[in-house]
C-alpha cells in the first residue's frame, strides 16, 4: 500500500525485529513449520486414500476375473469334477491352475469342489502309484518349478480350508480314515500325500507351509475339535499323521525351518495346547525320539538364554500356556531321557523345564520347608497375580506326577553321568561341557526342592545317584581353580555377575545334610563317607566363603523371606535373591553341623 500523507493511516514494516510490538521470530517460524507439517499430512492422507482406492477397485478387478474362471471351470470340468480324468492333472492342463485361482475355501462350492479333487487325486494315485508322474507328466525336471507352485498352493489350499471351516469339520478331525468318509479325511489324507519324504518336492513344500504358519491354524483347528473328541487314543487320525510327518521333517537337508519366527514352531503353538499327548499319543512317539526331541528342546533353551517369549495366549486362566506346554514336555520326556545319547537333551530341557517350572502359580502339594503351606496375610504375598491364578487340578496332578523321583533321578544320571566323582582329579579345571550339566541339573533340582516335597525325591537323589560325591569334586575343583565365575556365565538361570558358586551350594548342602541324618557313626568316621575327613575341613572353608560373599561381599537389598510361607511364589518373584537366601539357610545349618564335626576331629 502506498503513503497517502495521512499519518493515522500508516502502516509499519515487519522487518522481523524482537521489539514488543513486533512479531516474535520464533513464533513465525513455529507458524511455518505448522503449516509444513499440515501441508505434509495432507499429501500423506492423499497418497493413502489413492492407494486403498486402487487396491479397493484391484480387489474388485480380481474378484470380477475369479468369478469369469470360476464359472469357466464348472462348465469345462463339471459342477462336480465329473468331466475331470487324469491328463487333467498334468502340467498342460489347466485344471489346477484354474481352480487355485478362484478357490476361496469360504465358498460351499469351491470347498466341495476342492475335496472332490482331493478324493480324485487320491484315486488316480492309487490306480497308478505315482504322484509325480501324475501331476509332472513323463519329464519332472523340465516341469519341476511349475509342480512345486502348484503342490505348494494346494497343499496350503487344503490346510486353509480345513481350517476355514473347522467348525462344521470338528466332529471328523479325530478319527481314523477307516472310520471317516467325510470332508476333513479327503483333505488330509491329499495331503499326506503331497508330504511324503519320498517325493523330490517333499523339502520344499513343507519350508513353504511352515513359512505360511501352518502351526497356528493347527492349533486352532486341535484346540476346536479335541472339544468333541470322544474317540479312542488306539485309533491315528490323519490330522495327527500330517502334524507327524510336518515335524519330523526337521534335520532333512536343505531344512529351513529353525529359521523361521519361533512364535510360530510347533513348540509355542502345538506343544502349549494343554493335554495333547490324550488325543495325540503316535505323535508323542514321533517327538520323543532323541533327533526330534533335541531339535526342539533346543530352539526352546534358546529363547530361554535369549529372554524371548514366544508363547501365545493362554486358552484360559486355569491353562496358561507355560503350564501347559511342561505338561506335555515333561510326558514325552519320560521316554527320551530312557534313550542313548541323550546328554545334549538333557542340558537343554533342563534348561527349559526350569524356566517353566519356576513360572507357575504355587501348588497345593509344593515343599515349604517343612512348615505349614496355608498363605498367612503377609505384605510380600499380597499379589493379584497369586490370587487370580490357579492352575487345572488336572494339569497340576499331570506336571507333578510326571516329575517323580524316577523321572529325576534318569535325567540326574544323564546330566552328571559323564563327571567322573574320584577324589584324585580335582586338580583338573572344569570344562564348558561339565559346567553346563552341572549348571542346569543344579537350577532344576534347586526349583524343584521348593515345589515337591523333599521327602518324595531326597533320598533317591542321595544314594541312587552320585550327587553328592560329583558336586564335591566339581566345587573343590572350581573353588582351587578360581572358576565359579566361568559356572554364572555358562548358566541360564544365574545373572552373569552373581556368585556361581550358588547353584552347587543350593543343591550339595540339602541332600549331603540328609545323607548326615541317616549315616550312622563309623560309616562316617571309619568309612569316612559321603565325604572323607580332609574334604570335610575343605568344604567349612568353602562354606565359610560363600557365607562371606553373600552377606557382606554383595550389599543387596534383599526381600524378607523369613516370613514368606510361600518358596515358589518367592523363587518365581525374586529368582536370585531367593537362591540367596536358600543358599544362606541351608549353609549356615551345615556348616554348624560341621564345625562340631571339626572340633571333635581336633
Amino acid at each position: 500500500m502506498f503513503f497517502s500523507g495521512d499519518s493515522s493511516t500508516r502502516k509499519r514494516v515487519d522487518l522481523g525485529g524482537r521489539s514488543s510490538k513486533e512479531r516474535d521470530r520464533k513464533k513465525l517460524l513455529e507458524q511455518a513449520r505448522l503449516e509444513r507439517n499440515q501441508r505434509l499430512w495432507l499429501r500423506q492422507q492423499n497418497s493413502a486414500a489413492l492407494n486403498i482406492q486402487k487396491c479397493f477397485r484391484g480387489r474388485k478387478v480380481v474378484e470380477t476375473e475369479r468369478c469369469k474362471v470360476r464359472e469357466k471351470f464348472f462348465l469345462t470340468y463339471g459342477q462336480d469334477c465329473q468331466d475331470v480324468n487324469r491328463q487333467c492333472f498334468g502340467p498342460e492342463s489347466d485344471f489346477l491352475r484354474q481352480l487355485l485361482f478362484f478357490l476361496n475355501p469360504r465358498y460351499v462350492a469351491d470347498f466341495s469342489i476342492l475335496v472332490e479333487t482331493c478324493r480324485l487325486l487320491r484315486e488316480f494315485v492309487s490306480d497308478n502309484g505315482d504322484v509325480v508322474s501324475l501331476l509332472a507328466g513323463p519329464d519332472y525336471s523340465s516341469k519341476r518349478g511349475l509342480v512345486e507352485y502348484r503342490v505348494k498352493n494346494f497343499a496350503y489350499a487344503c490346510i486353509r480350508a480345513i481350517h476355514e471351516n473347522r467348525n462344521q469339520l470338528k466332529d471328523q478331525l479325530f478319527l481314523g480314515p477307516e472310520k471317516s468318509n467325510g470332508s476333513a479325511n479327503d483333505l488330509l489324507e491329499a495331503i499326506m500325500l503331497l508330504i511324503d519324504k519320498k517325493l523330490p518336492w517333499a523339502r520344499n513344500l513343507v519350508d513353504y507351509l511352515l513359512q505360511k504358519n501352518i502351526f497356528f491354524m493347527f492349533r486352532e483347528i486341535i484346540l476346536l475339535g479335541k472339544k468333541s473328541f470322544q474317540g479312542s487314543t488306539a485309533i491315528i487320525s490323519s490330522l495327527e499323521r500330517v502334524v507327524a510327518i510336518i515335524i519330523s521333517h526337521v534335520g532333512q537337508e536343505s531344512c529351513t525351518c529353525s529359521h523361521s519366527d519361533p512364535r510360530w514352531r510347533f513348540s509355542s503353538q502345538i506343544l502349549t495346547i494343554p493335554f495333547l499327548w490324550r488325543f495325540f499319543p503316535h505323535l508323542k512317539e514321533i517327538f520323543a525320539t532323541a533327533e526330534l526331541s533335541q531339535h526342539y528342546v533346543h530352539q526352546m533353551a534358546l529363547c530361554v538364554k535369549d529372554q524371548t517369549y514366544v508363547l501365545p495366549a493362554d486358552v484360559s486362566s486355569d491353562f496358561p500356556s507355560y503350564a501347559c506346554l511342561l505338561g506335555n514336555l515333561l510326558e514325552a520326556a519320560v521316554i527320551t531321557v530312557a534313550q542313548p545319547g541323550s546328554f545334549a537333551w538333557a542340558i537343554d530341557f533342563a534348561t527349559v523345564a526350569t524356566f517353566l517350572l519356576q513360572a507357575l502359580p504355587p501348588v497345593q502339594t509344593s515343599n515349604q520347608g517343612g512348615k505349614d503351606s496355608t498363605l498367612v496375610d503377609d505384605e510380600m504375598l499380597v499379589d493379584d497375580e497369586l490370587s487370580e491364578i490357579v492352575l487345572n487340578r488336572d494339569l497340576e496332578r499331570d506336571i507333578l506326577g510326571a516329575l517323580d523321583s524316577r523321572f529325576l533321578l534318569h535325567l540326574t544320571n544323564v546330566l552328571l553321568g559323564g563327571i567322573s566323582p574320584a577324589s584324585g582329579l580335582h586338580k583338573s579345571r572344569p570344562d564348558d561341557k561339565e559346567m553346563s550339566a552341572v549348571g542346569s541339573a543344579c537350577a532344576l533340582l534347586h526349583v524343584t526342592f521348593n515345589i515337591l516335597p523333599l521327602e518324595r525325591i531326597m533320598t533317591v537323589l542321595a544314594y541312587r545317584t552320585e550327587l553328592v560325591p560329583v558336586l564335591w569334586n566339581f566345587m573343590r575343583r572350581c573353588h582351587e581353580n578360581q572358576m565359579w565365575s566361568s559356572l554364572a556365565e555358562q548358566s541360564a538361570y544365574l545373572p552373569v555377575d552373581a556368585p556361581g558358586v550358588l547353584l552347587p551350594l543350593a543343591v550339595f548342602c540339602p541332600v549331603y545334610k540328609h545323607m548326615l541324618t541317616i549315616v550312622d557313626n563309623e560309616e562316617f568316621y571309619e568309612q569316612e563317607k559321603p565325604l572323607s575327613l580332609v574334604d570335610i575341613r575343605s568344604l567349612i572353608i568353602i562354606l565359610r566363603q560363600a557365607l562371606w560373599q553373600i552377606l557382606w561381599l554383595n550389599p543387596v537389598a534383599t526381600p524378607n523371606f523369613s516370613k514368606s510361607t510361600d518358596g515358589a511364589y518367592a523363587m518365581k518373584k525374586h529368582p536370585v535373591e531367593f537362591l540367596q537366601h536358600r543358599v544362606c539357610a541351608v549353609a549356615s545349618e551345615l556348616l554348624s553341623q560341621k564345625l562340631s564335626v571339626a572340633a571333635r576331629l581336633e
